[in-house]
């Protein structure tokens, strides 16, 4: 096994990712945009600057106070780049989705979360672009074995479409030209003022692929995090040689919500023995952790008893990584991702313009009553009156993480003797080298998933209760580990 500090490959990553908590957000559905543009007729797109363009990115300045009350710090945005649908089908990376405004509108949300002291990253989708964008529209008419050609990836005679999708063409970011234009566009907004990239589909191309581009971003932006999507694999290993910072853990974002599903905590268990080894290992000592993206189904979606959402949150704050919440989940938002045209719709809806309403205990945000059909800027909550208590546990975890940032490195283990399908006590040691002198004392977490409470094995620090979150009503006094719960002890 390598160490992250004799690796060539694997950088330093940058100090203030060691405390970054995310909160991540899907521009196009959040702002409430179309999801289809209907200004792409003919040779062009998109008309003259200035044109077609209606201000949404706005509304995201209501809710930056918000983020900073949840206890993140970085806001992570997906695609804000002109596009034809839903964002990764890029036009143009220099240009702002007129959906959602223009630079301006981008500037002014820098400079507000500049003000918060929040960081921002975008999404950075370069692995393919949109059937229309010039460059593939050149390379096509050109056709493979010409030099305009060579600037994409071919299947015999057809262009390599992403993951079979034909509106989706893929850069061959191996070419020389690519790489600088990938390179010249990161550079570009790094120097407006963005301090990292989230980038799409990294294990696509592979790292060798990308080593030669973040060598020469990370060379003349020092400061920036590189995040790289991985969703199978060697994370460490494909994150080590390509020189990305973080990689994106599915790994453990599936044991999570599959063994509360389950009641399998066994399943949690192997997976944070994993989990404790990547992170180990050159690469993978700054992975990004969540319970949800835009992506994937939510994670109250996921659970069938809304109560061990409590577990859930106790283990997004608490796990070594870099944790992410994606907007909504700390409100109890739902939402089915399914495997059609349009799926994704439910998973990224649009919101309003701050969280006031979604806070009120709106029936019409009511996915789990019956209240009926939200608003267009409403999501669905599992129950719009748990929606306040919900975000306050988010709260009070994150919290605790701010006040212990040793945890974004600290070593993983589970105690034994304690585990069973619906109980575990894991434990949370300080890695060699945590910040401070004096090292801290190990936090124990023990996750409940019974009906009933169970002695806590330690001076409890926070408890979450599923049944006080949901419904309002307590299930565990003092001393104990809430059913369908959790409890962070010293």
């Amino acid at each position: 096994m390598s160490s992250p500090a004799t690796s060539p490959a694997a950088p330093p990553v940058p100090d203030w990712v060691r405390t970054a908590i995310c909160w991540q957000v899907y521009p196009l559905g959040f702002c409430g945009a179309p999801r289809q543009r209907e200004d792409l007729e003919g040779e062009g797109y998109g008309g003259a600057e200035g044109e077609n363009v209606v201000h949404r990115l706005p509304r995201l300045l209501g809710w930056l106070d918000h983020l900073v009350s949840l206890g993140a710090n970085v806001l992570v945005l997906n695609p804000v780049f002109d596009a034809v649908s839903h964002g990764y089908d890029t036009l143009d990376h220099r240009r702002i989705d007129p959906r959602l405004g223009d630079e301006e509108d981008l500037e002014d949300l820098l400079a507000a979360c500049r003000e918060r002291g929040i960081r921002v990253v975008l999404d950075g989708v370069f692995n393919h672009v949109s059937a229309q964008h010039p460059v593939a529209r050149r390379a096509i008419a050109a056709g493979p074995g010409t030099e305009e050609g060579a600037l994409i990836r071919w299947s015999g005679e057809h262009p390599y479409g992403f993951e079979g999708n034909a509106d989706l063409v893929e850069l061959d970011l191996a070419h020389p030209v690519v790489q600088d234009r990938v390179v010249e566009v990161m550079g570009l907004w790094l120097d407006r003022g963005v301090d990292g990239w989230r980038l799409d589909a990294l294990y696509a191309a592979g790292p060798e692929a990308w080593a030669p581009i973040l060598t020469r971003v990370r060379a003349a932006h020092p400061e920036a995090w590189l995040l790289g999507e991985v969703i199978h694999g060697d994370y460490p290993a494909i994150a080590d040689a390509s020189g990305a910072h973080s990689i994106t853990q599915y790994e453990l974002w599936k044991a999570i919500w599959s063994s509360l599903r389950d009641g399998n905590l066994f399943e949690l268990a192997h997976a944070l023995g994993r989990h404790e080894q990547f992170l180990r290992e050159a690469g993978g000592a700054h992975p990004l952790t969540f319970l949800g993206n835009h992506d994937t189904t939510r994670i109250a979606s996921q659970l069938p008893d809304g109560r061990d959402l409590a577990p859930a949150i106790a283990l997004l704050a608490l796990l070594p990584g870099v944790p992410c919440v994606y907007a909504g989940d700390e409100l109890g938002a739902v939402g089915v991702k399914e495997d059609r045209p349009g799926g994704d719709d439910a998973v990224r809806p649009a919101f309003p313009d701050d969280p006031a309403s979604l806070l009120g205990g709106s029936d019409g945000a009511d996915g789990a009553d019956g209240g009926g059909d939200p608003s267009p800027h409403q999501p669905h909550l599992l129950k719009a009156g748990a929606a306040p208590r919900i975000l306050e546990a988010h709260r009070r975890l994150l919290g605790l993480r701010r006040r212990e940032p040793w945890l974004a490195t600290a070593h993983v283990a589970i105690v034994e003797a304690s585990l069973e399908n619906t109980a575990v006590e894991i434990i949370l040691t300080p890695a060699d080298g945590a910040d401070g002198t004096d090292t801290p004392a190990p936090l124990r977490l023990a996750l409940n998933l019974g009906d009933e409470p169970r002695p806590a094995p330690g001076e409890i620090l926070e408890a979450v209760d599923g049944a006080a979150m949901i419904d309002g009503v307590p299930s565990a006094g003092p001393g104990l580990v809430p059913a369908h719960g959790a409890a962070v002890l010293r």
